[in-house]
């Protein structure tokens, strides 16, 4: 077949194959009504489907002081790090007002010869530049502040105690056994105007930061204290003739307000006493007398367990205790076995004779 013939027939069946499209195109097929014109919205991505709501913030501070939960965020780490210095203070007519009292991070209230209080105050958190009026150590006060890994400070003991302190590894720093930073006021008699210097004390020790002491509910509220317990707004404790203090709640203030003997416990600058917590715990008193002088009362805590109650914002719970030795925290418990949740703040434990001393004391909440 030639090329031009190729050509001609090549050419005549395109134009066939236009014609029919043609045709097709001119039928009497019907028109479909696509609707209104609509315009798209473009799924999501796999990635965007599949992802969780943000978690909440974790309300835990990332880093507390060890003694009261605070948020310690910004603090200097040379604080931080220092020790707890736990320093016996007098409690006696005489010696009140105290000063710098309501700086102490944790207190303890124990009774001593005649049912007179003393006071073992742990200053960590905030430290002010003096403290007093400083007295005696008692046998017990090793084992009551044991756990805070930090020096006694004290002035005067009989000298079994002392030794017997020192044996058990526990730092002491005193008065009458080569420790400095020890002063008089004038605005007191003797023996209730000792004072001392915190950072006299803090030069004569090695020791590191106290481990913590309690469990803190971070937010307050969900403390089982304040979410399970009862309301109350006064704790009164009437432990011997000479040992009554008691706390009322504020909540302007969001903490308990210390009086004793029905007046407002106030330091040497006016300041009122206070608490973001108050535990009381019942303990067993008997008498000592292996110092080498007179028999002196003293609260059993080390390898022993009792009962008590926690007060925490404007609720308490009652609780079961125990510890467990010399250099071990207390642990702390609800009726059903979980642990006790502070709220951060201060704390203050109350030390009640329930046999001993000067004989059981009482503790009436409301």
């Amino acid at each position: 077949m030639s090329d031009m013939r190729l050509q001609r027939l090549t050419t005549a069946s395109a134009l066939a194959v236009t014609a029919a499209l043609v045709l097709a195109a001119c039928g009497s097929s019907p028109e479909v009504d696509s609707g209104p014109a609509t315009t798209a919205t473009p799924s999501a991505s796999a990635a965007e489907r599949s992802a969780a709501p943000a978690a909440p913030d974790d309300p835990v501070p990332d880093t507390v002081w060890p003694l009261t939960g605070v948020d310690a965020e910004g603090a200097d780490q040379d604080a931080l790090d220092r020790p707890a210095l736990s320093i016996k203070i007098e409690n006696s007519a005489d010696a009140r007002p105290q000063s710098n009292l309501q700086y102490a991070d944790i207190v303890f209230e124990e009774q001593v010869e005649y049912g007179i209080s003393r006071l073992v105050a742990i200053y960590h958190s905030d430290t002010p530049e003096t403290v007093g009026p400083i007295r005696s150590m008692r046998p017990m006060d090793k084992n009551i502040m044991g756990s805070m890994e930090g020096p006694l400070i004290f002035s005067g003991a009989q000298r079994g105690f002392i030794n017997d302190a020192a044996r058990s590894g526990q730092q002491l720093i005193a008065q009458d056994t080569g420790g400095y930073g020890f002063f008089r006021v004038s605005t007191k008699p003797a023996p209730h105007n000792l004072h001392g210097t915190l950072e006299d004390f803090f030069s004569q020790t090695d020791a590191s930061a106290p481990p913590q002491q309690f469990t803190y509910a971070y937010p307050s509220e969900d403390s089982n204290v304040v979410a399970e317990g009862t309301t109350a707004t006064s704790i009164d404790i009437n432990a011997s003739p000479r040992m009554q203090p008691s706390w009322e709640w504020d909540s302007s203030a969001g903490a308990w307000m210390r009086s004793e003997g029905g007046s407002a416990h106030v330091t040497a600058d006016g300041t009122q006493l206070s608490a973001q917590n108050v535990v009381v715990l019942w303990v067993d008193v008997r008498s000592n007398s292996s110092g080498g002088g007179s028999s002196v009362p003293e609260t059993i805590v080390v390898t022993d367990s009792g009962t008590g109650y926690v007060a925490a914002g404007d609720s308490y719970i009652p609780i079961t205790w125990s510890k467990a030795g010399q250099f071990d925290p207390y642990v702390l418990e609800t009726e059903g076995g979980e642990t006790v949740e502070l709220i951060p703040g201060q704390t203050w434990v109350e030390l009640i004779p329930q046999s001993g001393g000067a004989g059981k004391g009482t503790v009436t909440i409301s």
